[in-house]
Protein backbone atom coordinates (compact mmCIF):
# COMPACT_ATOMS: atom_id res chain seq x y z
CA UNK A 1 0.00 0.00 0.00
CA UNK A 2 1.43 3.41 -0.98
CA UNK A 3 2.62 5.57 1.87
CA UNK A 4 0.89 8.82 2.74
CA UNK A 5 3.84 10.76 1.29
CA UNK A 6 3.54 8.94 -2.05
CA UNK A 7 -0.20 9.58 -2.17
CA UNK A 8 0.31 13.28 -1.49
CA UNK A 9 2.91 13.46 -4.26
CA UNK A 10 0.51 11.82 -6.71
CA UNK A 11 -2.28 14.20 -5.70
CA UNK A 12 0.06 17.13 -6.31
CA UNK A 13 1.02 15.73 -9.73
CA UNK A 14 -2.61 15.25 -10.70
CA UNK A 15 -3.49 18.77 -9.56
CA UNK A 16 -0.65 20.19 -11.64
CA UNK A 17 -1.77 18.28 -14.74
CA UNK A 18 -5.38 19.41 -14.19
CA UNK A 19 -4.22 23.03 -14.24
CA UNK A 20 -2.23 22.40 -17.43
CA UNK A 21 -5.18 20.75 -19.18
CA UNK A 22 -7.61 23.49 -18.17
CA UNK A 23 -5.26 26.25 -19.33
CA UNK A 24 -4.43 24.57 -22.64
CA UNK A 25 -6.06 25.73 -25.85
CA UNK A 26 -5.11 22.43 -27.48
CA UNK A 27 -3.33 19.22 -26.60
CA UNK A 28 -2.12 16.19 -28.54
CA UNK A 29 -1.45 12.77 -27.00
CA UNK A 30 1.16 10.51 -28.59
CA UNK A 31 2.75 7.10 -28.21
CA UNK A 32 6.47 7.84 -28.32
CA UNK A 33 7.95 4.39 -27.65
CA UNK A 34 9.30 3.92 -31.19
CA UNK A 35 11.54 6.99 -30.99
CA UNK A 36 15.21 6.69 -30.14
CA UNK A 37 16.99 9.19 -27.92
CA UNK A 38 18.10 11.40 -30.80
CA UNK A 39 14.61 11.53 -32.31
CA UNK A 40 12.99 12.23 -28.95
CA UNK A 41 15.48 15.03 -28.34
CA UNK A 42 14.74 16.52 -31.77
CA UNK A 43 10.98 16.42 -31.17
CA UNK A 44 11.32 18.08 -27.78
CA UNK A 45 13.49 20.82 -29.29
CA UNK A 46 10.95 21.56 -32.03
CA UNK A 47 8.14 21.74 -29.51
CA UNK A 48 10.18 23.96 -27.21
CA UNK A 49 10.83 26.37 -30.10
CA UNK A 50 7.07 26.84 -30.41
CA UNK A 51 6.57 27.22 -26.64
CA UNK A 52 4.70 23.93 -26.46
CA UNK A 53 4.83 22.06 -23.15
CA UNK A 54 5.64 18.36 -23.63
CA UNK A 55 5.92 15.68 -21.00
CA UNK A 56 5.54 11.95 -20.43
CA UNK A 57 2.90 10.94 -17.93
CA UNK A 58 1.51 7.74 -16.46
CA UNK A 59 -1.91 6.83 -17.82
CA UNK A 60 -3.33 6.43 -14.31
CA UNK A 61 -2.42 10.00 -13.39
CA UNK A 62 -3.58 11.44 -16.72
CA UNK A 63 -6.87 9.53 -16.42
CA UNK A 64 -7.55 11.15 -13.04
CA UNK A 65 -6.52 14.60 -14.25
CA UNK A 66 -8.54 14.32 -17.46
CA UNK A 67 -11.65 13.37 -15.53
CA UNK A 68 -11.27 16.35 -13.20
CA UNK A 69 -10.62 18.67 -16.16
CA UNK A 70 -13.75 17.49 -17.96
CA UNK A 71 -11.87 15.48 -20.60
CA UNK A 72 -13.12 12.03 -19.63
CA UNK A 73 -13.15 10.88 -23.28
CA UNK A 74 -9.34 10.90 -23.32
CA UNK A 75 -9.50 7.67 -21.34
CA UNK A 76 -10.16 5.67 -24.53
CA UNK A 77 -6.65 6.55 -25.76
CA UNK A 78 -4.85 5.89 -22.48
CA UNK A 79 -3.12 2.63 -23.25
CA UNK A 80 0.58 2.09 -23.81
CA UNK A 81 3.17 4.84 -23.19
CA UNK A 82 1.70 8.33 -23.32
CA UNK A 83 3.23 11.76 -23.78
CA UNK A 84 1.26 14.95 -24.18
CA UNK A 85 2.00 18.21 -26.00
CA UNK A 86 -0.06 21.22 -24.92
CA UNK A 87 -0.11 24.95 -25.51
CA UNK A 88 -2.01 27.72 -23.77
CA UNK A 89 -0.78 30.35 -26.27
CA UNK A 90 -1.05 28.84 -29.75
CA UNK A 91 -3.97 26.57 -30.65
CA UNK A 92 -2.21 25.28 -33.77
CA UNK A 93 1.35 24.65 -32.59
CA UNK A 94 1.00 21.28 -30.78
CA UNK A 95 -0.86 19.64 -33.68
CA UNK A 96 1.39 21.21 -36.33
CA UNK A 97 4.71 20.21 -34.73
CA UNK A 98 3.54 16.70 -33.83
CA UNK A 99 1.92 16.03 -37.23
CA UNK A 100 4.91 17.38 -39.18
CA UNK A 101 7.30 15.28 -37.11
CA UNK A 102 5.13 12.16 -37.50
CA UNK A 103 5.27 12.50 -41.30
CA UNK A 104 9.03 11.94 -41.19
CA UNK A 105 9.02 9.60 -38.18
CA UNK A 106 6.21 7.07 -38.49
CA UNK A 107 7.29 5.54 -35.19
CA UNK A 108 5.56 8.46 -33.45
CA UNK A 109 1.88 7.55 -33.12
CA UNK A 110 -0.75 10.22 -32.59
CA UNK A 111 -3.39 8.88 -30.20
CA UNK A 112 -5.89 11.67 -29.83
CA UNK A 113 -6.15 15.35 -28.98
CA UNK A 114 -8.43 18.00 -27.57
CA UNK A 115 -9.25 21.64 -28.25
CA UNK A 116 -11.07 24.00 -25.91
CA UNK A 117 -12.33 21.07 -23.85
CA UNK A 118 -13.57 18.98 -26.80
CA UNK A 119 -11.94 15.76 -28.02
CA UNK A 120 -10.53 15.83 -31.57
CA UNK A 121 -10.39 12.96 -34.04
CA UNK A 122 -7.17 12.16 -35.91
CA UNK A 123 -8.59 13.82 -39.04
CA UNK A 124 -9.40 16.96 -37.05
CA UNK A 125 -5.87 17.01 -35.65
CA UNK A 126 -4.44 16.77 -39.18
CA UNK A 127 -6.76 19.55 -40.36
CA UNK A 128 -5.69 21.74 -37.46
CA UNK A 129 -2.04 20.97 -38.23
CA UNK A 130 -2.54 22.29 -41.77
CA UNK A 131 -3.89 25.60 -40.46
CA UNK A 132 -1.45 28.56 -40.49
CA UNK A 133 -0.36 29.59 -37.01
CA UNK A 134 -1.21 32.97 -35.54
CA UNK A 135 2.03 34.66 -36.64
CA UNK A 136 1.52 33.52 -40.24
CA UNK A 137 -2.11 34.66 -40.27
CA UNK A 138 -1.14 38.09 -38.93
CA UNK A 139 1.64 38.41 -41.51
CA UNK A 140 -0.75 37.57 -44.34
CA UNK A 141 -3.35 39.99 -43.02
CA UNK A 142 -0.85 42.82 -42.67
CA UNK A 143 0.51 42.16 -46.15
CA UNK A 144 -2.93 42.75 -47.62
CA UNK A 145 -3.44 46.10 -45.95
CA UNK A 146 -2.50 49.43 -47.50
CA UNK A 147 0.39 51.62 -46.44
CA UNK A 148 -1.40 53.99 -44.02
CA UNK A 149 -2.75 51.07 -42.00
CA UNK A 150 0.64 49.39 -42.07
CA UNK A 151 2.16 52.58 -40.69
CA UNK A 152 -0.41 52.54 -37.92
CA UNK A 153 0.50 48.93 -37.11
CA UNK A 154 4.19 49.85 -36.92
CA UNK A 155 3.30 52.76 -34.67
CA UNK A 156 1.34 50.50 -32.34
CA UNK A 157 4.17 47.94 -32.37
CA UNK A 158 6.59 50.68 -31.36
CA UNK A 159 4.36 51.54 -28.42
CA UNK A 160 4.20 47.91 -27.29
CA UNK A 161 7.82 46.92 -27.94
CA UNK A 162 9.56 50.15 -27.14
CA UNK A 163 7.45 51.23 -24.23
CA UNK A 164 7.04 54.71 -25.71
CA UNK A 165 4.19 56.94 -24.64
CA UNK A 166 1.57 57.76 -27.28
CA UNK A 167 2.11 61.48 -26.67
CA UNK A 168 5.83 61.13 -27.43
CA UNK A 169 5.14 59.30 -30.68
CA UNK A 170 2.56 61.88 -31.73
CA UNK A 171 5.14 64.60 -31.07
CA UNK A 172 7.67 62.75 -33.23
CA UNK A 173 5.14 62.39 -36.05
CA UNK A 174 4.32 66.09 -35.80
CA UNK A 175 8.02 67.00 -35.96
CA UNK A 176 8.45 64.81 -39.04
CA UNK A 177 5.48 66.45 -40.74
CA UNK A 178 6.55 70.03 -39.85
CA UNK A 179 9.25 70.48 -42.55
CA UNK A 180 6.78 69.45 -45.23
CA UNK A 181 4.19 71.94 -43.96
CA UNK A 182 6.77 74.74 -43.79
CA UNK A 183 7.83 74.04 -47.36
CA UNK A 184 4.22 74.21 -48.48
CA UNK A 185 3.75 77.55 -46.69
CA UNK A 186 6.92 79.00 -48.25
CA UNK A 187 5.88 77.87 -51.72
CA UNK A 188 2.40 79.37 -51.51
CA UNK A 189 3.50 83.08 -51.17
CA UNK A 190 5.99 82.66 -53.98
CA UNK A 191 3.26 81.34 -56.28
CA UNK A 192 0.96 84.21 -55.25
CA UNK A 193 3.71 86.75 -56.06
CA UNK A 194 4.16 85.26 -59.51
CA UNK A 195 0.42 85.47 -60.09
CA UNK A 196 0.41 89.18 -59.16
CA UNK A 197 3.40 89.94 -61.39
CA UNK A 198 1.86 88.27 -64.41
CA UNK A 199 -0.64 91.08 -65.31
CA UNK A 200 2.14 93.69 -65.12
CA UNK A 201 4.33 91.66 -67.44
CA UNK A 202 1.43 91.32 -69.87
CA UNK A 203 0.80 95.13 -69.77
CA UNK A 204 4.44 95.83 -70.61
CA UNK A 205 4.20 93.44 -73.51
CA UNK A 206 1.23 95.36 -74.88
Amino acid sequence: MPSEKVLEEKKAQVAEVVDILKAAQTGVLVDYRGLNVAEDTELRAKLREENVKYFVIKNTLLRLAAKEAGLDALEDALHGPTAIAVSSEDAVAPAKVIADFAKKNDKLEIKTGFMDGAIMTLDEIKTLAATPNMDTLIAKMMGSLNSPISSLARLLAAIVDGGEEISDLIAKKAAEAAPAEETAEETAPAEEAKAEEAPAEQADAE
